[in-house]
Order: structure tokens, then sequence, then C-alpha cells
């Protein structure tokens, strides 16, 4: 009987190499189109699968290897007599190995300006289903969609003459992973639904990590392929360590902060919470700021700066303790003193890809949570002075500020911040005045002047006398409570002015 191999790749690296030494152990090469040219042309013995079809081309293509004659030698059994007796009597020959990759579909929508027929005329057919056919039938089948596993086949039919049952197991699922993917990425490129009826979701693994949260946890991170570049999972590392698992969580977390910030800005995070974010009128004084903010915290943290890191800023930096810097870029300067600690990770990433949303995705139990992201701003909300006072222009920026970062932080979030500077964070309380406390004790003497941002309104007025009392003089929170009148007169009584945006900003 001839070994028969089918070889229809789009990718063609290695595939003549490949080629060359199946034609070696004894094997016919089937082949289509642009494979079977660039094999001929290379001088390898090729036979066209319209000669085995009986049928030409059709439809500018489309149709090629959609044919009996193809899926039969595909599927048939090779120990089954009546598949046999069928295949004998059609004049099928079977095909022991498959060697397909598929159509640029994700290559050709990524290309700016696609058209929609190009997007379409890229959509693989007939090799998705040869894929399909060969991988259901791996018993009897070597089906290969991955470059990197031509050596592990060529090694086996060297040694054997034949590949190994687990083998071509482990082929045939990552056969099944690859047009699973193919799919949803044609899916999500033609679905206009916010929410369709289903959601299929393709990440590509990126790198196994050390241990996931805890030491004793496994963990990898995998990427989006068609994900925007202002990500950790697209981040340049040039130096030092592996992430970890927990450095991906803060360092995204900071990302999502600093991105708020037009004007120079660096941000500190511990535990996907913000300790100190800091603006200024340059780099250096931002993240002067941040330290200033919360000097304990910020030790062994994340920071992520929105300006290209200079020899000033990398100085004061690298006489903390730091896990992570993230930054547009680094300046040869900044990088010749930073790199002499030989552990801390330097990441750059594109800041201009910043303002693409993407829907957030968490898992729970059996399920995905999928929402927008909370991309409401300051400017978007529909302010309310509800308070006899209104703000200066000074407590107006520290509102702002407040407003940009509250919306980071774990409900229940209370923030104190000046016009530059964060003074006071309290984070994930069960209760909002509970959150205010530990932001005025971190606060401090600072807070007096302050400004408050509250993530959700306050469902009494114990907030207020707890600002009043820390010193606070301004308050922003999106108001909605049936008790709001009370807390409105008591910012009155205490001569604060307080604003209601209209808008919560809840982060689980």
């Amino acid at each position: 009987m001839t070994k028969r191999a089918l070889i229809s790749v789009s990718n063609k690296d290695g595939i003549l190499e490949f080629a060359k030494e199946l034609v070696a152990l004894g094997y016919e090469i089937l082949s289509t189109g642009g494979t079977k040219k660039m094999l001929q042309d290379n001088n390898v013995a090729v036979t066209a699968v319209d000669e085995v079809t009986k049928f030409p081309e059709i439809l500018d293509g489309r149709v090629k290897t959609l044919n009996p004659m193809i899926h039969g030698g595909l599927l048939g059994k090779f120990d089954d007599a009546s598949h046999q007796a069928q295949m004998n009597e059609h004049g099928i020959e079977p095909i022991e190995i498959v060697c397909v990759n598929l159509y640029p579909f994700v290559e050709t929508i990524s290309k700016p300006n696609v058209t929609w027929d190009d997007a379409i005329e890229n959509i693989d057919i007939g090799g998705p289903t040869m894929l399909r056919s060969a991988a259901k039938n791996h018993q009897y089948v070597t089906v290969i969609v991955d470059s990197n596993d031509y050596a592990t086949v060529l090694e086996e039919l060297k040694a054997t003459g034949a590949t190994t049952i687990e083998t071509r197991r482990k082929l045939a699922a990552k056969v099944f992973r690859h047009t699973a993917a193919y799919d949803s990425y044609i899916s999500n490129h033609l679905t206009e639904e916010a929410f369709p009826e289903s959601l299929t979701l393709t990440y590509e693994l990126k790198q196994n990590l050390r241990y996931g949260e805890n030491p004793h946890q496994k963990a990898a991170f995998y990427q989006k392929r068609l994900g925007s570049d202002f990500s950790l999972a697209y981040a340049t590392q040039l130096h030092g360590k592996e992430l970890s698992y927990n450095n991906i969580q803060d360092g995204n977390a900071a990302l999502q902060i600093v991105k708020e910030f037009e004007m120079p800005a660096a941000v500190a995070v511990k535990h996907m919470n913000p300790c100190g974010v800091g603006t200024g009128v340059t780099l250096e004084e931002a993240f002067d700021k941040a330290y200033a903010a919360d000097p304990t915290s910020i030790f062994g943290g994340i920071i992520a700066l929105n300006m290209e890191v200079d020899a000033a800023t990398a100085e004061k930096l690298s006489h903390i303790f730091l896990e992570i810097i993230i930054a547009p870029s680094f300046t040869q300067e900044a990088l010749d003193i930073l790199t002499q600690k030989k552990n801390i990770r330097l990441l750059t990433i594109p800041f201009e890809q910043a303002k693409k949303d993407q829907f957030n995705v968490v898992s729970v139990e059996g399920g995905l949570l999928v929402q927008e992201p909370d991309s409401f701003g300051f400017g978007d909300a529909d302010i309310k002075v509800v308070t006899d006072r209104e703000p200066t222009d000074k407590e107006w920026e520290a509102l702002q500020l407040g407003w940009a970062v509250v919306k980071h932080v774990k409900s229940n979030a209370i923030v104190v911040t000046d016009s530059q500077m964060t003074l006071g964070v309290g984070a994930g309380q069960m209760n909002r005045v509970g959150a205010a406390k530990i932001a005025f004790e971190q606060a401090g003497d600072k807070a007096k002047g302050a400004a408050l941002a509250s993530d959700a309104f306050f469902p009494m007025s114990d907030t207020v006398e707890a600002a009043h009392a820390a010193g606070i003089t301004a308050i922003i929170q999106p108001g909605g409570s049936i008790k709001d009148q009370d807390s409105i007169d008591k910012a009155n009584e205490y001569g604060i002015a307080m604003v209601f945006t209209g808008v919560r900003h809840f982060k689980h």
C-alpha cells in the first residue's frame, strides 16, 4: 500500500524540509495550489489533489479538497474490513499524514482598513474540514497543524516507521483547539451584538508561571491575540526576573489607573489597590508625590508611569525596593541606573493604545461575568453642587483627582486627595465610614483642607461627620441615597462643599 501524506499550508515555514524527509521515507505527497507549486519548484515530487479526486478546483479555489476521494482517505479505519471494502470499491486510498495550516484570517483582519470581502475570502473551509476529519481518525492518521511538531513526527517515523498513538492523540487535540480558536476569531469578527447568545473567547499561552497567587497553586498567563497592545500581555520586558501571577495582577491595576491622566503621573500599587498616586509638572515631581502619599506601603510595590523615565526619576526609583516599573519608555541613562538592580522588572507598553476600551471578563465558579469597562470620567458626569458652598478652584482639582482614582479602589472605597496627590486610601471595607476612617488615619494632618472622593453614595451622614472631624472641606460622591438630604444638611452645617456625579464606581 502506498503511503500518502497530504500537505497544504499557508504558513510554509519548514515545510520544504519536512516534505523532503517524507519523500525520503517513501511517502507520496498530495498537495494543492501554492504549496504544490512551491514543492514542485524545489524538485519535490508532488501529486495534485485534482488527480486524486478526478475533479478540478472550482469557484476560485473555494472547492478543491471537499471530495470523498480525500475525506474517505482521511476517515476510513485502516483495520476495519467494511471500511476497507468500501474504499476499495470506490478506489479510495488511505492518507496517513495530514499537514495543514489555515488561511491567515487573523492576520488579514489585523491589517488596517481591511475590507469585508477580504475578511470573508480568508475564511478557510477545506482546511479545517481536512484537519477535523484527520483528527477524528487519529487512531490511524497523524495530523499536524503546527510546524513545531514536524521534528517529533519525523523522529518517530524514522525510529519505528510510524508515530505513536500518544503522539497522534496529542496532535489531534491540538488540531481541535486550533480549529476552535480559528472559528472563534471568525465568529467574533462577524458578531455585532455586545452580548451574543453564546460567547467564545480565545487566548494563547504566553508563559507558564512559577506558581499562582500562592506557591501551592499552579498558574499560566494567556494573551488575547487580537487584544490591545496596552496590556501586560504585550509588554516588552527590558530587564529583571520573570513576571509572577501577582505581578501581572498588580501591574494591570496600575496601568488602569495611570491611563486616567494626561499630565505626568505616577501610580504605586500594592495588592491591586493604589497606595499612592501623584501628578506634577515633571515625572520626577509626580513620583515624589506618589511616594510621599504612602512611603511605607510603596515598599515592594509596582510603579506605573505615563511618561518616559528620565535619569532624575530613575535615581529616585532606584533607592526603593520595587517589584516592577512600567512606563512608555526609559532613557538610556535611566536604564543604566535601574538595571544595576538585578531583579527589578522594567516593562514598556505603548501608551498610545491606552484608550482602546475592551470588555472586562471575570471568572466565577462555572461561568464568566462580562461587562463594559468603567470608562466614565469626570468630564462625562452631570456634576451638581448640592451644598450652599461651591468648591474653590483648588478643591475642584482635588475632587477631579479623587474621582479619577476612587473608581480603581476596591469597594467600599474612600480616597482623600489634594490637587496633586492622594493623601489617604481606604479600600475594601464592609462599610463606608470604616473606609473613610482608614483614609483619614493615613492622611493625618494632611486631610485638613483636602477633598474626599467616595465610590458610592453615603447611606447616612456619619461619613460627613467623620470627614469634618478629619478636616475635609470638599466631597465628591454619586448621590442617590434616600438619605442624601441628611448628608447635604450635615455638609452645610460644617461648611463642606459637596458635589454629586450621579454615577457610582463600585469595584469588587
